[in-house]
């Protein structure tokens, strides 16, 4: 029977982890350690890249509001405005206008009143 012989497997693994555990501190650059810290690290990175997505819409939606109530229409009044007067702008866009273009976004403001009636 062949012997199995497994050094290079035991150090390529281990070498992986010691870059994926790169920075951590303490004791965490123990093996044993370093493989738990390793494995919740990659979770809540897991979890942390569908947040990502929740928290920037939520950031849109507040600064769209603000720039909304500051020309006299509540969000979700300019939404249903806009949805009437068939302008078809994501909220990020509305967004990045409402920061970087506020004349361009009081008019499409102008333009969700106007389909309000």
């Amino acid at each position: 029977m062949a012997r199995i012989k497994r050094a290079q497997i035991r150090k390529t693994r281990k070498h992986e982890l010691r870059k994926r555990s790169k920075g951590f501190f303490g004791a965490r650059k123990n093996t044993r350690q370093a493989m738990q810290s390793v494995m919740r690290a990659e979770a809540y990175a897991y979890v942390g890249r569908k947040q990502r997505k929740r928290q920037f819409r939520r950031l849109w939606t507040v600064r769209i509001n603000a720039a909304a109530r500051a020309n006299g229409l509540s969000y979700s009044r300019f939404i249903h405005g806009l949805k009437l007067a068939g302008i078809d702008l994501n909220r990020k866009m509305l967004s990045d206008l409402a920061v970087r273009e506020p004349e361009a976004f009081t008019k499409i403001v102008d333009a969700a009143k106007a389909a309000l009636g």
